[in-house]
């Protein structure tokens, strides 16, 4: 189940493609749409940081406990933001995905769940994953509800277990999704993303 190889994922428009340094523009350009490098519940780069942010996910691509993609639109090559498989456990067939942030115009659109149903997909019909987890800030409720409406389950909430960007000590939420949960998560995903928008 060796996760960190070069793929692209594509439907409806997105592309996820191996996240590089010469998405570092393009990524500098996409957190500055809603200066969200200010949100002290995520992990989006600042500006200056954007390299060293690629440069980390690399290197933990190298070491095969992550994998990042830039999100991209298809049509224009624009790059939208950014998600990673991560915490790859392949004894038991275990990845989480995460790193996951957007500009702010492409929140509440189909980028965030076409780019799920693509991760997801792979993970579990491509890797033969029996788990797939997410992890978020106790203080982040849209990013829980996000991973909710997923149909992912709450497996409880690990209490001082990471630092925030600005020194404080956050509770992390951890849920996850089964194999056998997968048929109808999906079937949820293609049904919210093929219902008409008005």
């Amino acid at each position: 189940m060796s996760f960190v190889a070069a793929v692209t994922l594509c439907a409806r428009g997105v592309e996820l493609v191996p996240l590089a340094l010469e998405h570092e523009s393009g990524l500098r350009a996409a957190a500055a749409d809603g200066e969200l490098w200010k949100l002290r519940v995520t992990s989006v780069p600042e500006p200056a940081q954007t390299r060293a942010y690629i440069e980390t996910a690399l290197a933990a691509c190298q070491e095969g406990h992550r994998f990042a993609f830039a999100v991209r639109d298809l049509a224009s090559g624009t790059v939208l933001g950014s998600s990673s498989f991560h915490d790859i456990l392949p004894a038991v067939k275990r990845v989480e995905i995460g790193y996951t942030w957007y500009a702010a115009r492409c929140q509440r659109t189909h980028i965030n769940s076409t780019a799920k149903l693509l991760m997801l997909t792979h993970a579990f019909e491509t890797r033969a994953c029996n788990v797939v987890g997410w992890r978020t800030d106790n203080f982040n409720p849209a990013s829980q509800r996000a991973i909710e409406r997923l149909g992912a389950r709450k497996d409880g909430v690990i209490r001082g277990h990471a630092l925030r960007r600005d020194g404080t000590i956050r509770d992390t939420v951890m849920y996850s999704l089964r194999v056998g949960e997968w048929p109808e998560v999906k079937a949820q995903l293609l049904y919210l993303l093929d219902k008409p928008h008005h």
